[in-house]
């Protein structure tokens, strides 16, 4: 009955959001373009489906995402399971006994970005713009494997205490660098996939996690360690699209070379 009443409570509140957005859309129609809207009992139908979907996801982040979140962060982090599973010979825990953590994290992102709406409908687009040249699975990996990276790589920050602005700010003078040897038909989509990987599924689970991981390692703060791993999410897939295409026209120049190749053989035979 409570799960019912909080899921409830979600859907109310998830109408005040969408009201003005409605509002809005109407407001524009009737004093701007002017006339009747078409099909206004869709619409309205979808507006509907909209707020009862937007609350009950809501609620479902809010009794799984997060709460699985926190307690995979605790149980890796739990002092029986690391001195079962340590690799250091000292009697201090050191970031390199924490390796479960980072396979998980790396694990996790890979799989919530794969499951990403928004990477979808985005890699679907781009294949079909670049008649093929950019594929679907491969855009989707490529942003898959910038984001594990970047969460694994989040988490040691957060267990090493090292300061986020040092990783960020290296991370933006690689993209940098990438930016300027990348093809152009590249580089908006690179930029673009960062913003769609930290979407819906991504950011509620990471973001649980780094929390759980910030108030189970000793002398964490939650508040001042636990966030971050948004920004890792969102920095790292740039670096892995704007590789990917890196590589793609470096396959591409080798392919080219070895049918020039077999060309001038070709004419050699001939000749005599």
């Amino acid at each position: 009955m409570d799960l019912i009443l909080d899921a409830l409570k979600f859907v109310g509140n998830s109408a005040i959001d969408v009201l003005p957005i409605a509002v809005f859309l109407f407001a524009f129609q009737i004093l701007v373009i002017g006339g009747r809207m078409p099909n206004i009992r869709q619409i309205l139908v979808g507006f509907g489906f909209v707020i009862v979907g937007l609350g009950l996801f809501l609620e479902g982040l809010e009794h799984t995402l997060f709460p699985l979140g926190r307690l995979m962060a605790q149980q890796l982090t739990n002092p029986e399971f690391l001195e079962s599973t340590r690799l250091s010979v000292t009697g201090v825990l050191v970031w390199r006994d924490y390796y479960w953590v980072y396979l998980f994290a790396a694990a996790v992102a890979f799989s919530t970005t794969l499951a990403e709406p928004a990477l979808m409908a985005v890699s679907i687009k781009a294949n079909a713009v670049s008649g093929g040249a950019i594929g679907v699975w491969g855009l989707r990996v490529a942003v898959a494997i910038g984001a594990a990276v970047g969460v694994s790589l989040g988490c040691f920050r957060i267990i090493s205490g090292l300061p986020l602005q040092h990783f960020i700010a290296a991370g933006y003078l690689v993209v940098i660098a990438q930016t300027a040897l990348a093809p152009k038909i590249i580089v908006p989509l690179a930029y673009d996939s960062g913003g769609v990987t930290t979407s819906t599924v991504t950011v509620p689970l990471i973001t649980a996690l780094g929390l759980g991981l910030a108030e189970a390692v000793p002398g964490r703060s939650p508040l001042l360690d636990g966030f971050g791993l948004v920004a890792f999410a969102a920095l790292f897939p740039i670096i892995s699209v704007l590789a990917y295409g890196q590589l793609a026209v470096l396959r591409q120049k080798v392919d080219l070379s070895a049918i020039e190749t077999d060309d001038l053989e070709e004419e050699e035979d001939h000749a005599f």
